[in-house]
């Protein structure tokens, strides 16, 4: 009988994706102290470093798991977690008798716990507390809010958000950050009890100190995997609430909020303006929206500024007037102008959304054409509308201005739907033609020239380009893959002169290239009917890689 755990080698697969969870059964060897709970298994992996793993089914069947290494920090299913999932397949018998023994040492602690007196359970956890610094920093934070400490809460909660226990030299680095995240959270769960207990005013006056602590703090913290900055968002979070409970003077919170939206503090806590108006009500609200709208003034181009008076102006204002903000400060990305075109769509108004689009194609700098959103915009209209030369003439405009393979592509699938392709192709390449020439040859990008003719599948002109000298390896190689079923002869010299400066380089990613390339030319050989031919060459390639390893062992792989 099959036992189930809960998850299988294709959960885990999927859930870290196929580089972790081979790299992970290469690490099912390091697993140890592995207990079984129910609905969660918890392990020790031995990798750079002793790393704590835990992975969790709930009870919808799905599978999650954390780890304290740097990339399980990110919220990774790293390959420590695919070597834990691993371990507790391969001991699945087993799995059952553990979570029942777990199940009955949590039972057997509790009965215990319930029957202690009162004395033998407070020295229990005054012990606890002598050993265990968090437990206690927590438990005296508790303790204070319980009996309204003002000051010690006040003063815990600066602790916490205190990052010097875990910054080396300064700084909290990646390592750290997750423990110094977990440590702040706590400042969050002492507020919400204030909230909880009535003293929401405290609340909101901590909320505002616990957020400007820690933007102080997180200037100096290494914080990829966003854990400190999840704590940044539930203290944002925990101030509406207590502003919601305690309803603090509104002019003051409008010009607070506008403060804290404008000021430095915007990089790590984000909140919509919106989300006040039961507490600000109609008063705070036009307060709020006067000091928005002198910042902006002062500063139209400044990001957060433009921000919260789009969002305001977009909660309470006209189109018009969201359009002024927009127009204040018009982006050389056509990002504005395109912003401009869709409200007055959205309004109702599509010739005026037309000629600000028009208008802002017009503005548009050359980086930003040959495929930007505003062109993507007019081509859709005029396509709508039944103009589909105007449409083939923004992809044309765009395509001269910028030459890629991605503007080539649009222009072409305007112009096929117009039904002018063929009229217009020769013009494009010949300026593709002009670029290549004046490039000369080239070992990384090549010709967009040839990208475009193989693209259009025209492989006979892409291949006598490419002749001519200009083309990249890479497009080589394409062109290669391509022709080798119906010119063997012709592609088989590219892969052998792709391999040879392969020689010369370690590493397993060049290893897979190199065998990629030999997987090529044996199909060649197939085909010309020389498969002895190959299996030399291959022969000659072992006996002179012979000390490198790992390319032999990549050669067995591909049966190579």
């Amino acid at each position: 009988m099959k036992i189930s755990v809960g998850f299988s080698e294709d959960d885990l697969r999927r859930l870290s994706g196929h580089r972790s969870f081979v790299r992970g059964q290469g690490y099912r060897d390091a697993v140890s102290c592995l207990e079984v709970e129910d609905g969660w298994f918890s392990a020790r992996v031995q990798g750079t470093e002793d790393y704590a793993v835990e992975i969790a089914v709930d009870g919808a069947g799905a599978l999650s798991g954390a780890c304290d290494c740097p990339y399980g920090q990110e919220g990774n299913f790293c390959k420590h977690c695919v070597a834990v999932g691993l371990a507790v397949l391969t001991r699945a018998s087993d799995v059952p008798l553990q979570r029942s023994a777990a199940a009955s040492r949590a039972k057997g602690l509790a009965q215990w716990l319930d029957s202690l007196p009162r004395e033998e359970l407070l020295a229990l956890v005054r012990e606890q507390v002598e050993r265990d610094r968090e437990l206690r920093r927590r438990l005296e934070l508790r303790a204070a809010t319980a009996r309204g400490d003002d000051p010690v809460v006040r003063e815990r909660v600066r602790a916490l958000l205190d990052p010097a226990p875990f910054a080396s030299y300064g700084y909290v680095e990646f390592a750290d950050a997750h423990a110094y995240g977990q440590q702040a959270s706590e400042a969050v769960t002492a507020l919400r009890t204030l909230i909880a207990d009535g003293r929401a005013a405290l609340a909101v006056t901590l909320s505002r100190e616990a957020m400007a602590a820690l933007h102080r703090a997180y200037e100096d913290i290494d914080d990829e995997s966003g854990s400190v900055g999840s704590v940044a968002q539930e203290l944002a979070e925990a101030h509406l609430e207590a502003c919601r409970a305690a309803r603090p003077d509104p002019l003051e919170t409008a010009e607070w909020l506008v403060r804290h939206l404008l000021g430095s503090e915007y990089d790590v806590f984000d909140a919509d303006p919106v989300d006040y108006r039961e507490v600000l009500g109609t008063d705070g609200l036009a307060r709020l929206r006067q000091l928005a709208t002198e910042a902006w003034r002062r500063k139209p181009s400044g990001w957060a500024e433009k921000h919260l008076m789009e969002r305001l102006v977009k909660a309470a204002g006209t189109v018009d007037e969201l359009i002024a903000v927009y127009a204040a400060d018009l982006s050389p990305t056509g990002d504005t102008h395109l912003a401009i075109a869709r409200e007055l769509d959205a309004a109702g108004r599509p010739d005026e959304a037309l000629e600000w689009a028009e208008r802002g194609l017009r503005e548009l700098a050359e980086t930003h054409r040959g495929g930007s959103g505003l062109e993507d915009y007019l081509c859709e209209r005029h396509a709508e509308e039944g103009r589909p030369a105007r449409a083939t003439a923004v992809r044309r405009d765009g395509f001269r201005v910028r030459r890629s393979l991605a503007a080539y592509r649009l222009l072409r699938e305007c112009a096929r739907a117009e039904g002018t392709w063929e009229r217009e192709r020769p013009a494009a390449l010949e300026l593709l033609r002009e670029d290549a020439a004046r490039s000369g040859p080239s070992w990384y990008g090549g010709p967009v020239l040839i990208d475009a003719l193989i693209d259009d599948g025209d492989l006979g002109a892409a291949w006598r380009t490419a002749a001519e000298g200009h083309a990249a390896s890479h497009q080589w190689l394409t062109l290669a893959d391509l022709v080798r079923e119906d010119r063997p002869a012709d592609a088989l010299p590219v892969y052998l002169s792709l391999i040879d400066p392969l020689k010369k380089i370690t590493g397993d990613a060049n290893y897979q290239r190199i065998a990629r390339l030999l997987l090529g030319a044996r199909e060649c050989h197939r085909n010309l009917g020389t498969s002895q031919e190959f299996a030399d060459y291959v022969a000659a390639l072992r006996a002179e890689q012979k000390r490198k390893r790992n390319l032999m062992k990549v050669l067995d792989q591909h049966g190579l």
